[in-house]
């Protein structure tokens, strides 16, 4: 099967796997072309509620192929960025499922990501300072933002890789699993997410992404007024049982 990025969705939740197995899932030129016109689809699609992001088999992305760096290394950082801010302002939940290999492109689409869920056995590492890269100012801030400026500088300084219990204690993932237990893991999570409200889950993600304009909040305000949300939320609670939101469907 040629390298690419496979999709598949049910129950709310739209899976992206990136395949490119003989290589360690490291993104060709096409697949980062291909990455924000799949997040486009998605975010358009009524049935998903939840992304989740991860590799075929036991990487999750080994980074760019080197390949394209070495051709046009400011092409391939252009369509990185562009695929990570696409996945940025990806409107709902993404969560990241990690398994291997994390590492330069791949670790910068995780960092993208809203929640990151690892492995044992995991290994973390961004190494533009082992090709003699300059690392994009917008992926910096993102990561220093993420783990805090003294674990971005150690990542980029050194061009190390961490392991998955260094990963969770400096912020870079959420939790650490047993490998036979992530899977599960992220798919009962992620359906608890696909069962929750989609108003108070993108508006949180823009609140948390960036200061507020005050034009935003009104505009978050009138949809709160206008969705039902709350009204469907409280009624559910009192009636015990599951809320049935459907913003913004």
């Amino acid at each position: 099967m040629e390298p690419g990025l496979q999709v598949n969705t049910a129950n709310g939740v739209a899976t992206v796997v990136i395949h490119n197995p003989a290589k360690r899932n490291v993104m060709t030129t096409a697949m980062w072309r291909e990455f924000p016109a799949v997040l486009d689809r998605l975010a358009a699609d009524p049935g998903v509620r939840v992304l989740v992001l991860t590799g075929a088999g036991d990487t999750f992305c080994a980074g760019a192929d080197i390949g394209a760096l070495r051709e046009s290394a400011a092409e391939s950082q252009g369509l990185a960025v562009a695929a990570e801010e696409a996945l940025a302002a990806f409107p709902w939940p993404a969560l990241a499922a990690v398994r291997g290999y994390c590492v330069g492109g791949g670790c910068q689409l995780a960092a993208a990501c809203d929640l990151r869920f690892a492995a044992e056995g995991s290994s973390f590492g961004i190494t533009p300072a082992k090709l003699g890269i300059v690392y994009p100012a917008p992926s910096t801030r993102r990561l220093a933002s993420l783990v805090g400026p003294a674990t971005a500088k150690y990542l980029l300084f050194s061009a190390e890789l961490i392991d998955a219990e260094r990963a969770l204690r400096t912020g870079l993932v959420d939790e650490v699993l047993p490998a036979g237990d992530l899977g599960k893991r992220v798919a009962e999570f992620a359906g608890v997410l696909a069962s929750r409200s989609l108003l108070t889950q993108a508006a949180a993600k823009e609140f948390a992404s960036a200061p507020t304009l005050p034009e935003r909040e009104a505009h978050w305000s009138r949809l709160a007024r206008e969705s039902g949300e709350a009204a469907e939320g409280v009624s559910a609670f009192l009636e015990r049982r599951a809320p049935r939101f459907m913003w913004p469907g």
